[in-house]
């Protein structure tokens, strides 16, 4: 084994509010990711990783092997009719990337769960509009943020990213035949949407990489010609763009971590301009669908927090009526607008719900919506979420899976409460549900009940113990982590691990107050509660301390780099992707992406509370000199959101400092961004990766022969 990588020391002094902090690897940072020196580092950090891990390589290959085994690499999504087409998503056997296909709708009688798009010799023949294992041939990385379609189904609009940067290129193409129409489109974002036929609206972003500028452009005119519609100059506030589920109007939202307010294009007046929706009123967070003469509005306050909606005529948006009002207890999350019904995600106990209610006639008032449908959902623990569906329909589609029922898209009928499945996710390798079991269960922490959902294949778990677990966490942004399906995962469960994960404060699941206990100043909530989970889990005997690994991304990377400072005793290893773990460095410098508009999740140190509140909790600012667990760290050169350095330095302090001589891999892709490789093939690599490290920090590798 060869020795890992010394970075060298150059010191650099931060000094706020009377407190020097001193960064020896500041150096590390290289915005232009081409310096000699810091390449080479890089470089010397993937090689020991290599190196490190090449005894268990042979193990990591079969796992990949089961993991793609379980994968029908030849097939197709859910079809979705979009005027008098079906289009869908075509993988081919060893192909990495999809192509994107359409086929013409044989007869268009009104839709109906019960509508199959037609396969085989007699059916239309299939047109392949973009192939995108074609376009990545020159490309390490390959991307496509958004894929348009013109509303008379003739042109395409999609936005490319070759980096892994998320700055994009837009391309039109005409559909039949490929033929790139205008030129493109540079450095923009994946917001677009066609505003008729001819038109595009899109949003550019400034030098910190935030959306601020919104665009409108016609087709074969140059880029250098379209119209500015509006420009957001609050450095905290970033804007996206949505076209109604009526395909009527263009809605733009300007949002901070608190507030959001709209404006709405009429795509059939576009000489009007963009027009106001909801003030801008600090703590207001709004988002807008439209149907008939009315606005629908989902609205939240600090009073209304966990949201209502509310209707307005369209020429009238301060006229609003409630239509489903606030609720303490269940969190209103989303909504999905149709011409006869209103489909609302809602959130209660922890759990995603859906409810369906009927709607007036257009030309007919509207009042308060009573006597909603709820769907009906088969597993105790579940993910659900809406799926494009036509507005002119009653027919919902969702798709649904659990941590042991594989990705499923289901059509229900809103009128007669049927649903019909079009498509489960195959998992091959001879998979089947029964073996596995899912569990939810309530963990006290600090004057709260902190739930966890558990999976373990029951004929192979003792729960005495000595079972190995992974439990994952992330706890922020609002952001939930239900608990849905991964078929990688298996390759750990069918080895007798358990899975967990723990639903923290800081993400949305518990309502938008479990959101605003976990960010801040009560940001150290989100660690305590996962320490309680830990505990929790090893307490209940579903593992002990010497079986338990832990395992979190960017936000959930800043999650595992706290508690591993705070308690480090409790973990036998721990796996932090793209970690956010210079907290109070990055929030201090406005020029990194994103930092502005992340004052409001994190607070602003350039205020003394914030300041020493951040610092107390950062991993980098409280690496101390104690035994650490086995770490991997992973990173990606490109990555616009958690700079690379961040990692980079990390990893550099925590090997000068640490105690012992527990494995600390860092493995930094050089092509890739936040979201890592962009292949399907190669993203299961990492995963086998991971689950490999894991398995080997548990001595669980069988021996090498």
């Amino acid at each position: 084994m060869v020795n890992p990588p010394v970075a060298k020391k150059v010191r650099h002094e931060m000094e706020m509010f009377g407190d020097v902090r001193v960064d020896d690897y500041y150096w590390l940072r290289d915005d232009s990711r081409s310096d000699f020196e810091v390449l080479s580092y890089l470089k010397a950090e993937n090689d020991y990783t290599d190196q490190a891990m090449s005894s268990a390589k042979t193990y990591e290959d079969q796992i990949y092997g089961e993991i793609r085994g379980r994968i029908q690499e030849d097939d197709i999504s859910a079809p979705i009719r979009r005027g008098q087409y079906y289009y869908y998503e075509r993988t081919l056997k060893g192909k990495e990337y999809v192509q994107r296909c359409r086929r013409l709708v044989i007869n268009e009688t009104s839709a109906s769960v019960y509508d199959v798009m037609p396969i085989g010799p007699e059916a239309p023949e299939e047109h392949i509009i973009l192939d995108e294992n074609i376009m990545a041939q020159s490309h390490n990385y390959y991307s496509i943020g958004a894929f348009k379609v013109s509303p008379n189904n003739r042109l395409i609009a999609y936005a490319e990213d070759v980096n892994g940067n998320e700055i994009y290129t837009i391309y039109i193409i005409e559909a039949d035949t490929g033929t790139y129409v205008g030129t493109s489109l540079k450095g923009v974002t994946s917001y677009i949407e066609w505003a008729g036929d001819d038109t595009l609206i899109y949003i550019t972003m400034d030098e910190i990489l935030r959306p601020y500028k919104v665009w409108l452009h016609r087709l074969l005119l140059d880029q250098s010609s379209d119209l500015c519609l509006y420009h957001e100059e609050d450095v905290m506030f970033s804007l996206d763009l949505e076209a109604s589920e009526s395909k009527q109007y263009i809605f733009i939202g300007s949002e901070s971590k608190n507030t959001r307010f709209m404006f709405f294009l009429d795509i059939s007046r576009q000489e009007d301009g963009i027009r106001s929706l909801t003030p801008r009123i600090y703590g207001i967070d709004a988002s807008a669908s439209h149907r008939g003469n009315h606005f629908f509005i989902k609205r939240r306050s600090e009073e209304f927090y966990n949201s209502e909606i509310v209707v307005c005529p369209v020429d009238n948006s301060s006229e609003t009526t409630v239509l489903i009002p606030h609720q303490d207890s269940v969190k209103i999350q989303d909504f999905l607008l149709f011409s006869s019904h209103i489909s609302v995600f809602v959130r209660e106990n922890g759990l995603p719900k859906v409810i369906i209610y009927s709607l007036p006639p257009v030309d007919e008032a509207i009042g308060s919506l009573e006597g909603g449908q709820f769907v009906d959902f088969i597993d105790p623990i579940y993910s659900v979420d809406p799926e494009e569906s036509q507005f002119s329909s009653s027919i919902l589609r969702f798709s649904y899976s659990s941590m042991r029922t594989p990705l499923s898209v289901y059509d229900y009928d809103m009128n007669t409460g049927i649903s019909v499945l079009k498509k489960m996710q195959p998992v091959l390798g001879g998979f089947e549900v029964s073996n596995y079991v899912t569990e939810r269960k309530w963990v006290a922490s600090d004057g709260v009940k902190v739930p966890i959902s558990i999976l373990y294949r029951k004929n192979l778990v003792k729960l005495d113990g000595s079972d190995p677990l992974l439990l994952y966490g992330y706890g922020s942004y609002e952001v939930c982590i239900d608990p849905s399906f991964k078929a990688s995962r298996l390759s750990l469960v069918d080895r007798g691990f358990v899975y967990a994960i723990a639903h923290i404060r800081g993400g949305g699941e518990m309502g938008r107050k479990w959101y605003e206990d976990g960010k801040l100043l009560k940001k150290k909530n989100t660690f305590s509660d996962f320490i309680a989970c830990a505990e929790y889990l090893i307490e209940n005997k579903y593992c002990s301390k010497e079986k338990l690994c832990i395992n979190g991304r960017s936000a959930g990377g800043l999650l595992i780099g706290t508690v591993l400072n705070m308690r480090p005793d409790l973990f036998k290893a721990a796996v932090a992707g793209v970690p956010f773990v210079d907290v109070v460095t990055t929030m201090l410098d406005p020029t990194i992406p994103l930092t502005t508009s992340e004052w409001e999740e994190w607070g602003d140190p350039r205020k003394e509370e914030y300041y020493i509140y951040m610092k107390s909790y950062s991993p980098m600012d409280n690496i101390r000199a104690q035994n650490y667990p086995k770490i991997l760290i992973t990173a990606g050169l490109h990555d616009p959101r958690v700079l690379y350095s961040e990692p980079a330095k990390y990893v550099a302090k925590l090997r000068a400092m640490k105690t012992g001589d527990n494995l600390l891999l860092f493995k930094c892709e050089l092509g890739a961004g936040h979201f890592s490789k962009s292949g399907r093939f190669e993203k299961l690599q990492e995963d086998a990766f991971t689950y490999t490290f894991i398995l080997k920090a548990l001595d669980l590798l069988p021996p090498v022969s």
